[in-house]
């Protein structure tokens, strides 16, 4: 079946539905390097208009990757509540963009409509909004989760600090730990990127992390972020543990490429259940990107905001306690500059929570990019207006082991002063025990990592 419209007195014609969601999306380096995108603006137009007349049912009876050839097809539509998407599945992709739209729309009604929609639905209201538009709807949605602590409440605006090394090094880990918690880091996730994806490795800096956080009663999160298997493997040696990490791609081919598949994610999660540290029920971290699908050739010829949409089906059914994109880590072959970037963080933060994932963003990039860090903290404002769960702290923005640009320790301070933000609730109790922070804003103790020492480390 083919799709057209006539638009200034000319006819354009779409092949099928995935060629429609390819074209009507903004303008991604990555989707061009792909062959996917719309040859010019006016075809862009075209191709909205025709997506936005487009009922969902034709969405759903046509998934970009065949469902008997792709484990994430199948649970995207095998997950599905039929009874919601038999509701809405004459809805127009128009309709469902007007009603998430509507002042009277509420977190509960989005929340219920989410179970009934598949990525591509997703994937294609996505493709029909402003910047303004995809904030709005963000900030109505309030995903939660439960670890040690609850993150994902409405006026809280977490963090996860990320205190890598080049080496590994455990004193030097645990230098930049403690000056990311004196800023106020750390509610959502202490969690550390491995230079070193061993066994030995991980459980060093996780038993490293986890004294710290029971010697200083923090209440919080841990995790280091090796690859899934060598964290199963650590946990069963006995580290401890809160929660298992991965990243993911919208395919099963994608996942495969990462080494992992379904199969793998249900293993660490029941290993958890029994081994754990946290109590849970929410014991899963996944990170994802727009671009690593086409960057695997694992794309199935869709467009990177799709496959991206399809990443948060394949998470959804293991209930997450957080997922992030890492929205600009891969480079300028996918989101060319601070545009494409802010554009793709608005993205990937809406379709997540319009899929019922409790969704953070690392506002990140590269130094072969054409973006800086003024682009970054505009990103990680937007998102805080947006409702986003928490974005990522390094020391003064610049990881010097994953040799990247994000947002630092002390921007999570001034945004939730500017936004009137909080940390989770615990954490600012304990913020205040430590004398870090008082009536929600940060103490003069705020950046010396040395009152931990004082405080009997």
């Amino acid at each position: 079946m083919s799709y057209q419209t006539i638009l200034a007195g000319q006819k354009y014609t779409f092949e099928n539905v995935k060629e429609v969601l390819a074209k009507a999306g903004e303008h991604k380096s990555g989707d061009v390097l792909a062959g996917v995108a719309a040859s010019s603006d006016m075809e862009r137009v075209a191709a909205k208009e025709v997506l936005a007349s487009m009922p969902l049912k034709d969405l759903y009876e046509n998934p970009v990757a065949p469902y008997e050839e792709d484990e994430v097809t199948r649970m995207n539509i095998d997950g599905l509540n039929r009874t919601i998407y038999g509701q809405i599945q004459n809805m127009t992709v128009s309709d469902l963009r007007e009603w998430l739209m509507d002042y009277a729309t509420t977190n509960e009604d989005i929340y219920r409509i989410s179970k009934g929609l598949t990525a591509e639905m997703v994937a294609a209201v996505c493709k029909l909004m402003t910047n303004l538009d995809l904030i709005y709807v963000s900030s109505k949605i309030r995903v939660t989760a439960h670890c040690n602590t609850t993150v994902g409440e409405r006026g809280i605006m977490g963090t996860r600090l990320q205190p890598n090394h080049t080496t590994d090094n455990v004193e030097g880990i645990t230098a930049s730990l403690f000056e990311g918690l004196s800023y106020g880091c750390g509610d959502v996730l202490i969690g550390l990127n491995p230079v070193n994806d061993t066994v030995s490795s991980l459980a060093e800096v996780l038993k490293r992390f986890d004294e710290v956080k029971n010697s200083l009663e923090i209440p919080t999160q841990i995790c280091v972020l090796g690859h899934i298997t060598t964290q199963i493997e650590a946990v069963r040696q006995g580290a401890p543990c809160d929660m298992i990490f991965q990243s993911i791609a919208g395919s099963e081919k994608g996942n495969r490429a990462f080494g992992f598949g379904k199969e793998t994610v249900e293993e660490a999660l029941a290993l958890l259940q029994v081994h754990g540290t946290a109590p849970g029920p929410n014991v899963l971290y996944f990170e994802t990107g727009q671009g690593s699908e086409l960057s695997s050739d694992a794309h199935w010829g869709a467009d990177q905001v799709t496959m991206e949409a399809r990443c948060y089906a394949f998470a959804r059914p293991f209930h997450p306690f957080m997922v992030n994109t890492v929205v600009g880590f891969i480079g300028p072959e996918y989101l060319y500059d601070s545009k494409q970037v802010i554009r793709a963080g608005l993205e990937d933060h809406f379709m997540a929570k319009l899929s019922g994932i409790p969704m953070g963003c690392d506002c990140c990039y590269t130094n072969h990019m054409m973006a800086d860090q003024n682009d970054i903290e505009n990103l990680a404002l937007l998102l805080g207006a947006a409702g986003v769960n928490y974005i990522l702290g390094v020391p003064t923005s610049d990881d010097i082991m994953l040799n990247y640009q994000t947002n630092a320790y002390h921007d999570i301070g001034t945004i939730r002063e500017i936004l009137g933000l909080r940390p989770i609730p615990a954490f600012e109790r304990w913020l205040e025990k430590m004398g870090i922070m008082e009536n929600g804003r940060l103490t003069k103790y705020a950046g010396d990592p040395t009152i931990f020492l004082q405080k009997g480390r």
